[in-house]
């Protein structure tokens, strides 16, 4: 079974995450960079049994029933979830990034034109499209 460890930059705030990802994807979207301070972000979406957080996090709350996990003392971003069985981990945060790997990417309006382009099966205009929980790989 796969186990993927995380937290944020100084390390007072950890995650454990235990099993696959339903998906793995990449935002352009406004809010995603303003939240992360970067030109996109690369999420994971697991169930929410298969994440454990320990130390204490600050939250935001985005768009209804969104809530942004963040350290409190450096202000990392780790998750977010929505209040229901799915936890969205922010990829940047894991220890081992690279072990993850997005399949689809979302809000391509926003897309910076100079990226290259990115090795994914499914690109949106705007949000998901998908049914159910996974993606194609």
């Amino acid at each position: 079974m796969q186990r993927l460890s995380g937290g944020c930059l100084c390390g007072a705030v950890r995650i454990e995450l235990t099993g696959a990802p339903y998906r793995v994807g990449v935002c352009h979207c406004l809010d995603c960079r303003k939240a992360h301070g970067a030109i996109f972000r690369t999420f994971a979406i697991y169930p929410a049994d298969a994440v454990r957080r320990t130390g204490e996090t600050a939250t935001y709350a985005h768009g209804g029933t969104d809530r942004r996990h963040f350290c409190p003392r450096c202000g990392g971003p780790v998750l977010a979830e929505d209040g229901g069985d799915e936890v969205e981990v922010f990829v940047g945060a894991l220890d081992e990034p690279d072990r993850l790997r997005p399949t689809y990417e979302l809000w391509l309006g926003r897309r910076e034109s100079w990226l290259p382009e990115l090795p994914v099966a499914r690109r949106y205009a705007h949000d998901r499209q998908g049914e159910g929980r996974g993606e194609p790989a």
